[in-house]
C-alpha cells in the first residue's frame, strides 16, 4: 500500500494501523515527508494520534545519544502547526535535558504536562524529585516523587550515616 492511497481508505482505524506500519519502518529524510503526509489526514484526531505514537516511539531510542538534537528540530518543524505534537517534543528535550544532566529551568518542568511529570517522578533527578514531590499537578504526581525522594536519601543514608 502507497503511503498516497491511505487516505482514500474510508476506515480511519485501517488508515492508523497503516500510518504506524509505514512510520515504524520510515528511514532518514523520509521520516519528515512521511509524518507531513500523515498530518494532512481529514481525521486529524487520528493522524495526530499516530504520529504522536511515532514520535514517542522515535524519541524514546534517539534521546541520549548525537542525533536526538537534529532529528527533534526536523520533527518541529514537521509539527509546528500541531500544538500538542509540538508540546509533545518540547517536553521530550525537557526529558532528555533531565536524564543527561543538562541545563534546564524548573519552571519548565512546573509548566509541562502530567504525561512528562510522571515520567519525570520516577526518575532519579533529585532537584526534579523535590519539584515535583512540592508542586506537581497532581497528587499521584507529588507522591511518586515523594517515593522517589525518600529512596534516594535512604540510599543516600546507606552509604553515608550522617545524612
Amino acid at each position: 500500500m502507497n503511503v498516497h492511497d491511505i487516505p482514500r481508505n474510508p476506515d480511519e482505524h485501517v488508515r492508523f494501523a497503516s500510518y504506524l506500519d509505514k512510520l515504524g519502518r520510515v528511514a532518514g529524510p523520509d521520516e519528515i515527508d512521511l509524518v507531513s503526509r500523515v498530518l494532512e489526514d481529514p481525521d486529524q484526531t487520528m493522524a495526530q494520534s499516530a504520529v504522536l505514537r511515532h514520535l514517542d516511539r522515535r524519541a524514546a531510542g534517539l534521546y541520549s545519544g548525537p542525533l536526538y538534537e537534529e532529528w527533534a528540530q526536523a520533527m518541529t518543524r514537521a509539527t509546528i502547526d500541531h500544538p500538542f505534537l509540538a508540546q509533545r517534543l518540547r517536553e521530550w528535550s525537557l526529558f532528555r535535558a533531565l536524564t543527561l544532566s543538562l541545563p534546564w529551568e524548573p519552571n519548565d518542568l512546573l509548566m509541562s504536562s502530567n504525561w512528562l511529570q510522571l515520567k519525570i517522578a520516577a526518575g532519579t533527578d533529585v532537584e526534579a524529585l523535590g519539584i515535583l514531590a512540592e508542586a506537581g499537578r497532581t497528587k499521584r504526581i507529588r507522591n511518586t516523587a515523594g517515593i522517589g525522594l525518600n529512596h534516594h536519601r535512604e540510599s543516600r543514608s546507606h552509604i553515608d550515616p550522617q545524612l
